[in-house]
């Protein structure tokens, strides 16, 4: 490995030079050659990705509430009148943002440890749909193999660097992998037209290229840790204003 790519997995030496970085690598997404190993430095790392993450999403929060009060009707949400209990908590702050972070940003390594149980596993998710509930059993019997072979292909596959024409197209798989996750979540909204909705999944667009950052500079736990984070700070914001409301 030669010097220059030492230099660009070792974590920034600051919170501004995290920042910093994060903001080169979003005007010219590169595929470094592997994470930086979990260490110290690299939790450190992920800590001050996820102060840039609640700070943005704060100001942004901070926008939409002065346009509620100037006059802005915003439309249903999902989470609007939700039943906060323990499950729907633990779903929302951990078991959501460990499968999002797997589908949408798992792959993003280019590797072929990661890239192929994805698709063998995707593969697999498309059988279940169409074994329908009648063949539960069968369902259940795929599901196992497949995650069993994609721990397999993983653990044989460990060593290989990345495909070479996955970094060259590396931009372009980063973007709609940011892309993706900010539109999914177009699905929270029960109303309204598409010009209206999508300035308001502009919250996940900025934290989804935080989270891909991460998780192709420090690994995959990096962008799961913000994630969870992210979410988490979500949840305990609405159950503060839930009881200053009551």
């Amino acid at each position: 490995m030669s010097a220059d790519e030492t230099s660009q997995l070792a974590p920034a030496p600051t919170l501004w030079a995290e920042w910093g970085r994060y903001r080169s690598f979003v005007r010219r997404p590169t595929l470094p050659q592997r994470a930086a190993p979990l260490s110290g430095a690299s939790l450190i790392a992920a800590w001050r990705l996820a102060a840039l993450d609640l700070t943005v999403a704060g100001g942004l929060i901070l926008l939409a509430m002065a346009a509620t009060f100037g006059g802005f009707d915003p439309p249903s949400h999902a989470l609007d009148g939700l039943s906060w209990t323990p499950e729907i908590v633990l779903a929302i702050v951990v078991i959501a943002p460990l499968t999002e972070e797997l589908f949408f940003r798992g792959w993003l390594s280019g590797r072929p440890d990661a890239v192929s149980p994805v698709i063998l596993l995707g593969m697999a998710a498309v059988a279940l749909v169409f074994a329908g509930k009648d063949n539960a059993l069968a369902a259940a019997g795929v599901a196992g193999v497949a995650v069993l072979a994609a721990l397999a292909l993983a653990f044989v596959l460990r060593k290989r660097p990345a495909w070479g024409w996955f970094t060259r197209a590396f931009p372009l798989f980063f973007w709609l992998s940011t892309t993706a996750f900010a539109l999914v979540h177009l699905l929270n909204y029960e109303e309204g037209s598409l010009a209206m909705l999508l300035p308001l999944v502009l919250p996940q667009f900025i934290a989804g290229s935080i989270f891909g950052y991460a998780r192709v500079t420090y690994g995959l736990w990096a962008s799961m840790l913000l994630h969870v984070l992210h979410n988490g700070a979500l949840v305990g914001g609405i159950a503060l204003a839930l009881r200053h409301a009551g």
